[in-house]
């Protein structure tokens, strides 16, 4: 496994990570000792980041990362654990009541990295308000850092001039090969900031790895059915580029997987890709990803490949 440093903070931290999002009915793994033993798979390859949410489950991908660091006998300096707080819960009294019901969840007495999953979109709290509330928390020991999940440029500069003694040190985003939006404003920042950026689905739910038909891609049941990448309109496109994709998978001798995620970490040194996995075997192949690089004609292969995709949101 390589290493990188989260921001500014000197906190060594994996260069692929693992995300927890698949640990909740959205998914549909809610199995625990499977859980636990991908979060195991995950450690053993030396991937020490793990990201949450609270969101995820409705706690229960806390509850399952938690556990399973504790009966895996991980001590607490091992692993790095990043969750995210949602637009929901920043009232300023909330913010204090979620993190200690995370901290309970996740059988922790701090959280390395606390995330705002999004902005309060519906309930209108001030942004220094809940800023003001994760830089106490700091203070008083139970978040060591803290991040910014899903924000656009304008709101982080806001969130940031809240802050008194510390700073963003993290910037979330979706971030792949079929969707880099992030490279117009958010991935500049993070590199002209110092930030570290984490990409969710760094593997577009897998649509990028062209597992499934576009027939079969219809009758997925999970959170991949309403994704624009899989609709009709978008999915055919996609399907090229996976195409691209093994293509130069099969040159090194390496999975699609493992291809799509060295494009992303070749693209910026703040990018920390977080995939998610289903199984131990994913986790393994995702960790494959570092250790080697893409040449620059192959990676500039795949840069044109995914910039001649059109894709739309408007799916209905």
């Amino acid at each position: 496994m390589e290493y990188t440093t989260l921001g500014t903070t000197g906190v060594k931290v994996s260069r692929i990570g693992l995300g927890a999002w698949q640990f909740s009915q959205t998914w549909g793994l809610t199995d625990y000792e499977t859980a636990k033993s991908i979060i195991a798979k995950a450690l053993e390859s030396g991937i020490n980041l793990i990201d949450t949410a609270m969101v995820y489950g409705r706690g229960m991908s806390e509850e399952f990362v938690g556990r399973a660091l504790k009966e895996l006998g991980v001590k607490r300096d091992e692993v790095v654990i990043a969750t995210k707080i949602p637009g929901d819960f920043l009232a300023y009294d909330d913010v204090f009541k979620a993190v200690d019901r995370s901290l309970k969840r996740l059988q922790v007495d701090y959280i390395d990295l606390m995330q705002v999953h999004w902005p309060p979109c519906w309930h209108n709290h001030p942004t220094c308000e809940y800023m003001k509330a994760l830089e106490r928390l700091v203070n008083l020991g139970r978040i060591n850092y803290i991040g910014l999940s899903d924000f656009p440029v304008e709101l982080v500069d806001a969130a940031r001039s809240c802050l008194s003694r510390v700073d963003v040190e993290v910037l979330q985003v979706r971030y792949n090969l079929a969707e880099r939006q992030a490279e117009k404003e958010l991935i500049p920042y993070a590199e002209e900031n110092g930030m570290s950026l984490l990409a969710w689905s760094p593997l577009a739910k897998g649509a990028i790895l062209g597992k499934y038909s576009l027939e079969e891609a219809q009758k997925l049941q999970d959170v991949r059915s309403g994704d624009p990448l899989y609709h009709p309109d978008n999915y055919p496109q996609v399907l090229q580029l996976a195409a691209k994709i093994k293509e130069v998978a099969e040159k090194y001798g390496k999975t699609p997987a493992q291809v799509a995620l060295n494009w992303l970490i070749m693209y910026s040194d703040t990018v920390i890709p977080i995939p998610g996995a289903k199984r131990p075997e994913q986790v393994e192949d995702n960790a494959g990803a570092v250790g080697w690089r893409l040449s620059y004609e192959d990676w500039r292969l795949l840069d044109e490949a995914s910039r001649g995709l059109r894709i739309t949101y408007v799916t209905w």
